[in-house]
């Protein structure tokens, strides 16, 4: 095994991206989340403006046009899919790093040298870090965290036909409210190391 993969799928509020940002740098590996946009417009072409109105947002297909087979490109939200999709399958192949979000665990679902997690919370604490993070109300931060959570989860189901949040796709689930953050990274940082071996 050359390098290593994480994937790090997460509840809204749940710390997923805190907990990837300082598991990659204890293990010392790249990070990768929305910067991922920033490469595929650099080597698409297509602003990153535009790229980030369809990023992880299910296409719709009601409002789709629709075209002969051999012509149809697909929704924005699909290409977005598949660029990124593509993206990662070569970051995954090139160096160790970890991706958060974008269906990841999916894309990399047979590779070996991958390991998928999924970082969930209690909601009360997913409200708390929503209200810190952001500056909101509860209210706010509920509301939020709904809309964001249903946003992932139609992403999700759309691009992978996987239940969202479900055990299968993943190698561990881990609860960052009972954990902590730092207890979430060491438990992550102890498997992958185990697997690296």
């Amino acid at each position: 095994m050359t390098n290593m993969v994480i994937t790090i799928s997460r509840e809204y509020g749940s710390g997923g991206r805190q907990i990837g940002e300082q598991l990659a740098k204890e293990l010392g590996f790249a990070f990768y989340d929305k910067d991922l946009l920033k490469i595929v417009a650099e080597k698409s072409g297509i602003k990153e403006e535009v790229l980030q109105k369809a990023d992880e947002e299910a296409a719709n297909p009601l409002f789709a046009p629709y075209y002969p087979p051999h012509l149809d490109p697909g929704s924005l939200n699909d290409r977005v899919f598949k660029m990124q999709a593509d993206l990662i399958k070569e970051k995954a192949a090139t160096e160790n790093c970890i991706i958060v979000g974008r269906c990841g665990n999916y894309v990399l679902e047979d590779a070996e040298n991958a390991v998928h997690v999924f970082i969930y919370a209690d909601e009360d604490a997913k409200v708390t870090r929503t209200m810190e993070r952001h500056q909101i109300s509860r209210d706010e931060a509920e509301k939020r965290i709904k809309k964001m959570d249903k946003q992932r989860r139609a992403y999700y189901q759309y691009y992978t036909e996987w239940k969202w949040a479900r055990t299968e796709g993943f190698d561990i689930m881990l609860n960052s409210s009972a954990l902590g953050v730092d207890a979430t990274v060491a438990a992550i940082k102890a498997i992958v190391e185990a697997k690296m071996k």
